[in-house]
């Protein structure tokens, strides 16, 4: 007994000690990581005084002369030249027309190299570059510098670029800002990036337009908080449209078609043109596959899931609808024109009220002269 008390006290003894200096690996660990991801990260950068895409600019300038910090990059950056070669500028002087402070200014290539573009993409930059804002410059090097530390690679940034060429002629601190106001909405990481790559004409949005359209879906269209996210998250190009457009929208959804605020966000009803929901919802309904659900939210037919309603075109036709994709064109085209016609019409109602209205003025102004004739 006493000499296997003495084992489990020599055991215990050796665990201890075995711990205490897995906790200091761990520490010393912690420490080396912290000091190498705070002094990049945006917030540390801001309160050291420095603009996130300045402050990154250098110390991406920096890191290829630098050793403690070389032996912490990417091995991407190790194979990276530190200048670029005579054949990129070569290329480059023949795009701008070797015009003097045009994008082939060695600094400025070497910067967006250490900003993570090889030389092919810093090509493609210039071939894509408009004429009042080119990517090389100040201020694209900040636009650049700024989607850079919001987390997207030089590959996703191009197809950014491409889809919206505007973002090239924002300053970097207002896109920073614009960002900040899509983080404050409830975007995390991870969704941010993908919003922004998924549709990136929502950060030509000012904070103020941005926070309008918000309020007038939180007011006007009676949506939480957490379900005007869901919407920023799968469909923001809705927060891109008119307020009367999306009021249309939204109350032929709720008053036409009997869909409640949770079905529309989980469902993603905003992601599909108003034109061709209420395509698919006449057609239906004169098929006699779906019925509007009255005050109580009955019906005497069961109508399809709102997932298959607004799914794909095919999946529409042969789960649903049971039509082929010609009987649906046609269908299409005669609702086009019926609705064009109800348009006008309603024009020529109007015209002919304000004609009357008009009429039955001058009819009063002449009795009034007659009376005090």
């Amino acid at each position: 007994m006493l000499q296997g008390g003495l084992c489990c006290q020599a055991y215990r003894r050796s665990m201890r000690s075995r711990g205490k200096q897995v906790l200091r690996w761990a520490s010393l660990f912690r420490i080396q990581r912290l000091s190498f991801s705070e002094s990049r990260h945006p917030l540390v950068l801001r309160k050291c005084g420095q603009e996130p895409q300045q402050a990154l600019q250098r110390q991406l300038c920096s890191s290829l002369r630098s050793g403690p910090q070389q032996d912490l990059a990417c091995s991407r950056d190790k194979d990276r030249p530190e200048t670029p070669s005579q054949e990129l500028q070569d290329k480059l002087k023949l795009l701008s027309g070797g015009t003097p402070g045009s994008c082939a200014h060695e600094e400025t290539i070497r910067s967006l190299m250490d900003l993570g573009f090889t030389e092919d993409q810093v090509i493609q930059l210039c071939e894509g570059a408009s004429s009042q804002t080119p990517p090389l410059s100040t201020q694209g090097l900040s636009t650049l510098s700024t989607l850079t530390t919001l987390g997207l690679n030089p590959s996703s940034i191009l197809r950014v670029l491409e889809k919206c060429p505007e973002l090239s002629r924002i300053n970097g601190n207002q896109l920073q800002q614009r960002i900040d106001s899509l983080r404050k909405l409830g975007l995390l990481e991870g969704s941010l990036q993908r919003v922004v790559s998924h549709c990136p004409h929502i950060l030509t949005l000012t904070p103020k337009r941005l926070g309008t359209a918000v309020r007038f879906l939180r007011e006007e269209c009676q949506f939480t908080g957490q379900q005007v996210t869901e919407i920023l998250r799968s469909a923001p190009a809705t927060l891109l449209e008119e307020n009367r457009q999306l009021q249309y929208k939204f109350q032929y959804a709720y008053f036409r078609m009997g869909i409640q605020h949770t079905d529309m966000v989980k469902s993603g009803l905003f992601r599909v043109p108003l034109e061709e929901i209420r395509a698919r919802h006449v057609f239906l309904e004169r098929l006699g596959v779906y019925e509007t659900p009255d005050k109580k939210g009955q019906t005497r037919i069961i109508n399809p899931k709102l997932k298959d309603f607004l799914g794909a075109s095919e999946d529409f036709l042969t789960k649903v609808a049971r039509a082929s994709p010609d009987e649906f064109e046609v269908f299409r085209k005669l609702l086009t024109r019926e609705l064009e016609e109800e348009k006008e019409g309603q024009e020529e109602n109007s015209d002919s009220e304000e004609e009357e209205a008009e009429e039955g003025y001058e009819s009063e102004d002449s009795e009034q002269t007659e009376y005090r004739k």
